[in-house]
């Protein structure tokens, strides 16, 4: 069959006709939309079993389980890891045919998410097999003290309340046994990952993580130096205030103090300097049906996320805590190992601070935008909500704490919140800086490297003659990498964001008293604003949306520096 008479017809006629045949450009934005429908039809059912498969193994510590995750993500990684739909992604990016910005936003994301996956699909499979296999280590772990062991939970119990100091550092150094277990295999990993990233084109993995996230390593190295220098002189006046007391307390020199005695495994949280002990507000308090109401106020109900959770302690259960959303349509789940106190009431905020921002997404958004803009900015989220774990506004409104008895501790509260920011603050610029050139280089001494950082940052001294892989105990080191610098990001957009409702929704003039507690418009101004947004545009482009700028560190210097 001839067809040039029928091409010399159209291109004759097309000045008069349109549409005797399609464009390039709308042939190509066609195959796209093609490409986008086939896709999800995969991705989706594959992602929602992959979420559930790993929910069961972290909330059962089982093996099999375990197991079945790691096929399932497996499976699911290697959609991404396809090299011809990775070509057909790269042809449609080079074509600059996809004008249509919804079209065009889903295909740059698509594009990010395969890129970081074409490597080598048995490598990737070998990745993620070890990565699982430390996760599953992780879980299971429990600290071995005289022949006892104890929970993550317990440890940090001793570590809280004891003034013992042969217990405090036999619990700290019980610990950090688990490091010599992973550290390993964790470090195989960081060398997988760098030949990976290397092998498409990035200096290293710590980099392209970056990157592929939308985010400037050298924009995120000058805010943690701006960071550094903006919380230096402060934090070194209050770990004075620290040092004296906690020196006081365990009966030492505060040249003595070391690791065990900043009641904390890494002094990532604020030590209780204070009077006023804010675990005695909750003992005999019900921390899940106390956020269950708060959200309810805000109109972002939660019992159907609560019912869904799994929210206490149990043997194997995975330690920490953490959000997921399953489907993208409704179903998000919590994993917690909640106790009566401080801490737990702040961690439960903050899962359920992420559960919520995955709940109201707008269902009119496609499915591969119906995500937070950033991983950051659900953080944000998260630590707007965790913080008011010690508002006396809460406490009182919510909590249902006689005001008396919170006017006697609001000073020490405030001050509570200030020394944890700073100290996270501190303890987050160890994390950063240690996971970025531990991937610029690998092969450097690390233990020598992470007690460096720690005494530059947090001003805790190492023990004498202590050379152990303490770096790869922390567990975002192990198994989510590249990922504790948002944390810090997330702390400033979230003064950012109280700065914003404190101004122009609840009008109060007391930034340092608003919890926003039963003000459905704060719950308003976040589902439009925040949560229904998604990942429809860059994360800087949505924060100035809905906040009237970029992101800046000075609501954060304002409200906790300053």
């Amino acid at each position: 069959m001839k067809v040039f008479p029928m091409l010399v017809l159209c291109t004759m006629t097309v000045g008069f006709i349109a549409g005797c045949g399609t464009t390039e450009k709308e042939q190509m934005t066609q195959e796209f939309k093609t490409f986008l429908t086939e896709f999800e039809a995969r991705v989706k059912p594959l992602s929602k079993e992959a979420a559930i498969a790993y929910f069961d193994a972290t909330i059962s510590g089982e093996e099999a389980a375990y197991q079945k995750a790691a096929d399932i993500e497996i499976e699911f990684s290697k959609l991404f890891a396809s090299k011809e739909d990775f070509a057909k992604l790269t042809k449609f990016r080079d074509a600059k045919a996809i004008s249509d910005p919804l079209l065009a936003r889903q295909l740059e994301v698509l594009y990010s998410a395969f890129l970081a996956k074409q490597i080598d699909e048995a490598k990737l499979e070998q990745m993620i097999r070890l990565q699982n296999e430390n996760e599953k280590k992780f879980s299971t772990f429990r600290a071995v003290v005289n022949g006892k062991q104890y929970t993550d939970n317990e440890i940090e119990d001793i570590l809280r309340s004891s003034t013992d100091n042969a217990e405090l550092e036999a619990a700290w150094r019980a610990s950090k046994e688990i490091g010599p277990v992973v550290a390993d295999d964790v470090l195989r990993l960081v060398r997988m990952r760098n030949d990976a990233a290397r092998e498409l084109g990035f200096d290293n993995y710590h980099a392209m993580q970056l990157q592929l996230s939308e985010q400037d390593p050298e924009a995120i190295a000058l805010l943690f130096d701006e960071l550094d220098e903006l919380t230096r002189n402060t934090f070194t006046e209050l770990k004075t205030q620290i040092d004296t007391f906690l020196a006081a307390r365990n009966g030492v020199a505060v040249e003595d103090l070391m690791p065990w005695h900043y009641q904390n495994r890494f002094f990532q949280e604020a030590p209780k300097i204070f009077a006023n002990d804010l675990d005695m507000l909750y003992k005999d308090k019900d921390i899940a049906a106390l956020a269950t109401t708060y959200f309810a106020g805000l109109n972002l109900p939660i019992d159907d996320l609560v019912a869904n959770s799994d929210l206490y302690e149990k043997e194997g259960k995975y330690q920490h805590a953490y959000c997921t959303d399953i489907d993208r349509e409704g179903d998000v789940r919590v994993v917690c190992n909640i106790k009566p106190t401080y801490n737990w009431m702040n961690t439960t905020l903050h899962e359920y601070g992420h559960a919520v921002y995955d709940k109201f997404n707008d269902p009119d958004v496609p499915w591969l935008l119906r995500e937070p803009a950033h991983t950051f900015c659900t953080e944000a989220i998260a630590m707007l909500f965790g913080r008011l774990a010690s508002n006396p506004t809460w406490l009182t409104e919510v909590a249902g704490v006689p005001a008396e008895q919170v006017d006697a501790v609001a000073e020490d509260a405030f001050n509570s919140l200030r020394l944890e920011q700073l100290v996270f603050s501190r303890w987050a610029q160890v994390m950063y800086r240690f996971e970025k050139s531990m991937y610029e280089n690998p092969e450097q001494d690390l233990n020598a490297l992470w007690w460096e950082l720690v005494e530059r940052y947090q001003m805790v001294r190492k023990p004498e003659g202590r050379n152990e892989p303490d770096w790869a105990t922390k567990i975002h080191v192990a198994l989510y990498p590249a990922y504790y610098h948002n944390y810090l990001m997330g702390e400033l957009l979230a003064s950012q964001l109280h700065a914003k409702i404190c101004s122009d929704i609840t009008k109060t003039g007391n930034s340092r008293g608003e919890a926003y507690v039963a003000n459905s418009a704060v719950g308003t101004y976040l589902i439009d604003n925040v949560f229904k947004p998604g990942n429809l545009e860059h994360w800087n482009t949505m924060i100035e949306n809905a906040t009237g700028e970029k992101l800046t560190a000075r609501h954060y210097a304002a409200q906790f520096v300053n």
